[in-house]
């Protein structure tokens, strides 16, 4: 019996737990992070004026059974005493003034994360306040995250039949909390963001003892743009990861945008074997927006595997002059 709940502990360990040793986090981890920010900080719900909808999903070391999928569908806005739609902004203005009536934001996010047995299924529900400070914002957000956490039983080995651990599995609901501060300007953003407040405990098999906690996650990112010409803007950003447990993680990279309809990039993140390096490409065609990203890691398990690709689509919606007077532009 206890050989058969140290297995457990180590499936768990492995695919959840350990994975923070590639991805710093026992959460979903992304490449195009840039564009979705929302996906890690709350305070990014509404920030920026617009209205934007965003699809991602992720399909890592492809080729391989059993690898980490992540799926996400997230929405957000800026709320207003008057119905609106938000115009799509121009990528080098990373917001513009708004009036008294509009410093709350709001947003939602559904995702799916499979890696392994571990299934993870919930959403979050997001409220922000911006602060205008002169031509920057001091933005403030609060999420609470409902989810299902579930271990799939026939992907499991058993080395003693009829054990009650493996047999009494069932899914476990955890609900959590994350906050986070952002600060932009017209060419900076720079943000923090606490995941998992509560830190919740997880036990398996009914009344047993056997499960694991839930590390609080702490994230860092930062961006500044560069107008090299009229029709050439640099984006260099880092996203930093890391729990109080000493894990860490840090992306690095930059992206270049030309006509702002076209871009391109690379990034590399940290990690084990040498870590890995991310190409970055997609196109913008009116309020809609294409990504994808391929990520190349320096481990031997790439010999083995097609690499990892994520896909990203998003529309900012409204373009009618007429709908968003209380923009105040620079």
């Amino acid at each position: 019996m206890r050989k058969v709940k140290l297995y457990i502990i180590g499936i768990v360990g492995c695919l959840v737990i350990g994975n923070i040793a590639l991805k710093a986090q026992q959460e979903s981890a992304y490449s195009q992070y840039m564009f979705n920010l929302f996906l890690y900080n709350p305070a990014i719900a509404g920030s920026d004026g617009s209205t934007t909808v965003n699809f991602t999903g992720r399909e890592q070391w492809l080729g391989w059974e059993g690898t980490p999928r992540t799926h996400s569908i997230s929405a957000q806005t800026r709320v207003l005493k008057n119905s609106f739609i938000a115009r799509a902004l121009n990528l080098r203005k990373k917001f513009s003034r708004r009036s008294a009536s509009g410093n709350v934001g709001v947003g939602a996010h559904i995702f799916n994360d499979i890696s392994g047995p571990i299934v993870r299924t919930g959403m979050q529900l997001v409220y922000g306040y911006h602060i205008p400070i002169r031509r920057n914002q001091l933005s403030f957000g609060l999420a609470i995250q409902p989810y299902q956490f579930n271990v799939i039983r026939s992907q499991l080995r058993n080395y003693e039949e009829g054990d009650e651990v493996i047999n009494n599995i069932r899914p476990r609901y955890v609900i959590d909390g994350n906050f986070g501060v952002l600060y932009t300007t017209p060419l900076l953003q720079a943000g923090l963001a606490i995941d998992n407040l509560f830190q919740s405990n997880i036990a398996f098999g009914g009344g047993s003892k056997v499960g694991y906690h839930i590390l609080r996650h702490y994230c860092l990112n930062g961006s500044y743009k560069i107008e090299v010409n009229r029709q050439v803007l640099l984006e260099p950003s880092t996203l930093i990861k890391f729990t109080e447990q000493g894990t860490f993680q840090m992306d690095l990279g930059a992206r270049a945008f030309y006509k702002e309809d076209y871009w391109g990039g690379l990034s590399y993140r940290t990690g084990a074997a040498g870590g890995t390096m991310v190409l970055l490409a997609g196109l913008r065609v009116r309020q809609y927006y294409f990504g994808y990203a391929f990520d190349w890691t320096f481990s031997p398990v790439m010999s083995h595997t097609f690499g990892t690709h994520e896909f990203m689509f998003f529309v900012k919606f409204g373009e009618n002059a007429r709908r968003y007077r209380w923009l105040n532009r620079y």
